[in-house]
């Protein structure tokens, strides 16, 4: 597996147990927000020890930035805050399996027409075949 492969496949992997892991601390705390504010404390803190490693003069370029995207931040917050909220009643693989089918569907979308910057890759049958062919896995995977 390439490099690239082999670390969002490991990324992949930790979807579901962050999912696990602040839900059950957002259920033994008594707050879900309280829990998704403990995570983000702790990914500043890996962030900052990383960007430190790694030069953190690229802090500086960040002012000058279209404030647009910036709004990644609000996504990730919205993620963490819904999953911690939801797992503990929904089921963490009934979570993620809604996750996956967004992430699908707007993976397709911005390919398909190189937004945000992205690089465009049209949506031939084929890959709207294999889209819906790995849909249809999760989705086999969470039936009762």
């Amino acid at each position: 597996m390439p490099f690239h492969a082999t670390i969002m496949f490991v990324a992949g992997i930790g979807i579901p147990i962050l999912a696990a892991l602040n839900a059950q601390l957002g259920t033994r705390i008594g707050s879900p927000a309280a829990a998704a504010a403990i995570l983000f404390v702790v990914a500043f803190l890996a962030a900052a020890a990383t960007t430190l490693g790694t030069g953190p003069a690229a802090l500086l370029r960040a002012p000058a930035q279209p404030k647009h995207l910036f709004l990644a931040g609000l996504l990730v917050a919205f993620y963490v805050l819904s999953i911690t909220y939801i797992a503990p009643t929904f089921g963490v693989g009934n979570a993620v399996f809604f996750v996956l089918i967004g992430q699908l569907v707007s993976a397709a979308l911005i390919d398909q027409f190189g937004l945000f910057g992205a690089r465009q890759e049209a949506l031939s049958a084929t890959r709207a075949t294999g889209i819906a062919v790995m849909a249809l896995g999760v989705w086999i995977t969470q039936r009762a």
